[in-house]
């Protein structure tokens, strides 16, 4: 909340990021409201007063690739000749009727980039035609490159693209195949691939023809949780950053990355001035555990996944 009155006073306001003070010669104040040092200090007292009273902060769950992959199930087998409208009788009796087969496509085209990318979500949704370039790399592989023009940390630019391949080996995880597939549905709905590629919902199954029509963030939000309804996932514990902070996990312990390869990638913390923002995006109390604690010295637990370039399953590949 705090934050939000210094960006208005700030920005809109024009009052800039200079704390709230008072000239002496004067009498007259200036600067920004929010920033004075009596707020500070109250907001100070009231953080050690939440933590006495034993509050914590809550972050959003992370998606892990397994939900990715029940929601691509889902979606990809959702019948493309189910009606297109619906009456309220048949909604309420069929509440999985509340989006089709397009609709579907492009929400799952969104997931898979905000989590490789380790975009927020209103980042994501910003995302025009323009920024997409398909290219063919020196070994023949068709490629997805995403330009962004902006993001909350660089918001004038100067930002790494973000070179995508295709995975044969986890569809739902494949932003390739993503796109091409939110490609060929726009042209089968005429819809001119200029402007924003996540477009206001038109009815059930549709989105809207103009390009400057884009997704809100609140109805994204009401469809993410509208699809893991439909998988049977509480979506509660889910909000914003659940991408962001998946994607983080899914490169850290699913691919391995080292951790400056994830900072590097994500474009934040460069500096590594903060790494106690890094350890909260891999470890929070209310991520679903990867290991019941009964089976860590088990040698008989299940093993996991083949990796698909050494083809071991220990815990260790």
């Amino acid at each position: 909340m705090r934050a939000a009155i210094s960006h208005k006073f700030g920005r809109d306001f024009g009052f800039g990021e200079q704390p709230w003070s008072q000239n002496a010669a004067t009498g007259t104040f200036s600067g920004n409201p929010s920033l004075s040092v009596v707020v500070s200090q109250y907001m100070i007292s009231l953080q050690r007063r939440k933590v006495r009273a034993g509050e914590e902060v809550t972050s959003a769950r992370a998606i892990t690739h397994e939900t990715m992959r029940q929601l691509w199930e889902f979606n990809i087998k959702y019948s493309t000749d189910r009606r297109r409208t619906t009456s309220r009788k048949r909604k309420a009796e069929h509440p999985e009727d509340w989006a089709g087969y397009r609709v579907r496509q492009m929400l799952q085209l969104l997931y898979i980039v905000s989590m490789l990318c380790l975009l927020r979500f209103d980042e994501a949704l910003r995302i025009m035609w323009t920024d997409i370039t398909m290219f063919v790399n020196d070994d023949g592989i068709h490629c997805v490159r995403l330009d962004l023009p902006f993001r909350k940390t660089a918001q004038y630019g100067g930002i790494a693209p973000f070179p995508l391949y295709p995975n044969q080996e986890q569809p739902w995880l494949c932003p390739v195949r993503a796109f091409a597939k939110w490609w060929q549905l726009c042209g089968e709905m005429n819809i001119e691939r200029t402007g924003y590629i996540f477009r206001k919902r038109v009815g059930r199954d549709g989105v809207s023809i103009k390009p400057s029509d884009r997704m809100s963030n609140d109805n994204f939000v009401q469809c993410f949780r509208n699809n893991l309804v439909d998988i049977l996932i509480d979506p509660r514990p889910y909000g914003t950053h659940s991408f962001r902070r998946g994607g983080c996990q899914y490169l850290a312990m699913v691919k391995r990355w080292p951790i400056r390869d994830i900072c590097t990638w994500g474009g934040w913390a460069e500096n590594f001035d903060n790494p106690s923002t890094i350890f909260k995006y891999l470890m929070s109390w209310v991520d679903t555990p990867l290991l019941e604690r009964k089976d860590y010295f088990n040698p008989k637990r299940a093993t996991a996944d083949t990796c698909h370039q050494c083809g071991r399953t220990c815990t260790c590949a």
